[in-house]
């Protein structure tokens, strides 16, 4: 019997209810179901989060993805660079474009994008020839995507300086950080609005979670933003009329309507995610090495900000034996992610790495359970069960 379960929508469903189906009547008794006022709409309420931007809603995290990299006309012959400890989606919309995935391993404190490995990858494995950055196989290097994993915002400063003097755009995958700070040596930025591009996903547990697949897609320079909106409706501008070809991205009035009841509860949610994070924190503190409690880099300057904890997640060298015993104990659990992306099989004609430390967090991961609607009882349920198993 399940007395703590890794997430439950419904909790955060019921006091929304009214709300949500007053404005999904809303939408029925208009019916207007692709894109439209409301869409616009949400798109503003995106940039002003993100602080600045074209914002472009789309019909998923993966489609805002692959729309920015068509936007920048990214295919066979170049190369772009992300980690291979993440979801899927971030190395597969590259190779979808025919375009080669080029890993570069983690930070083992933030699971993020190391700088410091990515300037060494430029460095050790390309050569920079005529303002033009190639891997050692010959692909053109076209651009750098950081991953914000689990609500925390990469090192977007060092990031950016390493990209600079190869003129490579950074596209943020903000897809599980939407609402998360980030202390640039500028002042506070917002994840989505730190490099020349960035990403939402509002898949349904995201922190923002639509009623299906949503998306949005965040473009710096407004002439890129034009060409991503007519890229998202098949390249067409104006109607009937394609000077390039793009794809069905659209985003349904449904689910931005949905969006925009959700999004003033956003901030809300987040500090009660920080909240939960913090009493875990509190009560883990004294069980390393067994466990390994997530890196807040940004506490000091930006307090429950930095870290929006869209997952909370630790790591142990024993995760599956942990697991287990919670299972046993009806505590929800989740594993983000169990295989990195360079030891998928439809990746294996990459030949790269080693990446030890993302096959490291790979075998050690564990995510607890964090959603806002948990009780204070059952957050005490699983930092007691966790403890339990640990002491033992």
């Amino acid at each position: 019997m399940t007395k703590v379960p890794f997430f439950d929508l419904k909790k955060q469903f019921l006091p929304l209810r009214e709300e949500i189906l007053n404005e999904v009547a809303a939408v029925c008794d208009e019916q207007a179901f692709i894109l439209g006022a409301k869409v616009e709409k949400l798109e503003e309420a995106i940039v002003s989060l993100c602080g600045e931007g074209y914002a472009v809603g789309v019909s998923s995290g993966t489609d805002a993805e692959l729309l920015i990299l068509m936007a920048l006309g990214i295919g066979p012959g170049d190369a772009v660079v992300t980690t291979p400890f993440t979801f899927f989606s971030t190395a597969g919309c590259i190779a979808r474009l025919g375009a080669k995935p080029a890993f570069v391993d983690i930070d083992p404190e933030t699971f993020c994008l190391s700088p410091k490995k990515l300037e060494l990858f430029f460095s050790t494995e390309c050569t920079f020839e005529e303002n033009v950055l190639r891997t050692r196989e010959g692909f053109r290097v076209k651009a750098v995507i950081p991953i914000h994993l689990f609500g925390l915002c990469c090192h977007m400063d060092e990031i950016q300086a390493v990209c600079a003097p190869y003129a490579l755009p950074v596209i943020e995958d903000a897809a599980q950080a939407i609402g998360a700070d980030y202390p640039s040596s500028v002042g506070i930025k917002h994840a989505g609005g730190i490099g020349e591009f960035g990403y939402f996903s509002f898949y349904p547990t995201k922190n923002l979670g639509a009623f299906g697949d949503a998306g949005m897609a965040i473009a710096k320079d407004s002439r890129l933003g034009d060409r991503m909106k007519a890229l998202r409706n098949h390249g067409m501008k104006p109607k009937y009329c394609h000077e390039f070809v793009g794809g069905n991205f659209r985003l349904d009035a449904l689910q931005a309507a949905i969006l925009l009841k959700k999004l003033p509860y956003l901030a809300g949610w987040s500090k009660r995610r920080w909240t939960i994070a913090q009493h875990y924190r509190e009560r883990f503190a004294n069980l390393a090495p067994e466990i390994r409690l997530p890196d807040e880099p940004y506490v000091e300057q930006l307090g429950h900000r930095g870290h929006i904890y869209h997952q909370f997640v630790v790591r142990s060298t024993k995760r599956d034996e942990l697991r287990d015993y919670l299972r046993e104990s009806g505590i929800g659990t989740e594993i983000f992610y169990p295989v990195s992306l360079n030891r998928q099989k439809c990746f294996a004609y990459l030949h790269g790495g080693p990446f030890p430390e993302s096959e490291a967090a790979a075998r050690q991961v564990l995510a607890f359970p964090v959603f806002p609607e948990l009780t204070d009882n059952e957050v005490e349920l699983v930092a007691d069960t966790v403890t339990a198993f640990l002491k033992k």
